[in-house]
């Protein structure tokens, strides 16, 4: 069984990822006045994919289920928070203004969740149980993403974010910006295994 302290911790992150989603859906509805078409509209971005993963794998945590409780689970999930967080304020902060429900989820998504899931990782799960090829399993979901982002805006036109945006700035800078992201995702996810390793040995020599 789970600590209770360990749940409480998730459901608060849980609740500010649930949070972040639902403001941004409101906010997109509003301006749609469809609720499905403000859905699908939601399913173009990577930050909304992972506030939902976030949700799921935190709810999980707070429900006390171990097998979402996993240190290889929520260090990836933490990883995937921190490209959210770091692209957003290399590539597209300040790019367009946010207000109601867009800036509550700004704040909530870009800012909050990219902190308080690592912070989780570091503080309740157990060290020294990640290995090298991790980085390249929770790479699968940036790259899957990716696939499915670019095929989305080629069908329609209309591309989630501006550097994956073929139409307007060509496939070699869009295959840039993807390499790029792809190098510093495994260059942080090969930092948190480290991370995981020295940490773990720091406790095994403090014993």
């Amino acid at each position: 069984m789970l600590p209770p302290k360990t749940r409480l911790a998730a459901a608060l992150i849980a609740l500010c990822a649930a949070l972040g989603v639902a403001a941004g859906f409101w906010a997109v509805n509003g301006r749609t006045g469809s609720g499905l078409k403000a859905a699908w509209i939601m399913l173009a971005y990577f930050t909304n994919f992972t506030g939902l993963l976030v949700s799921v794998v935190f709810a999980g945590i707070a429900l006390g289920r171990p097998t979402f409780a996993t240190s290889w689970l929520v260090a990836g999930t933490a990883l995937a928070t921190l490209l959210v967080g770091i692209v957003q304020r290399l590539l597209l902060h300040g790019l367009k203004p946010r207000q109601g429900g867009d800036l509550v989820a700004d704040i909530l998504l870009h800012q909050t969740v990219p902190v308080l899931v690592p912070l989780f990782w570091l503080a309740f799960l157990p060290k020294g149980r990640l290995g090298w090829r991790d980085p390249l399993l929770w790479a699968c979901y940036p790259l899957a993403y990716l696939g499915y982002a670019l095929l989305r805006g080629t069908l329609e036109a209309r591309y989630p974010y501006p550097f994956l945006d073929a139409g307007r700035i060509g496939w070699g800078p869009v295959l840039a910006y993807a390499a790029a992201i792809a190098a510093a995702f495994l260059l942080v996810g090969g930092g948190i295994v480290a991370l995981d390793r020295a940490l773990a040995s720091r406790r095994a020599e403090s014993r």
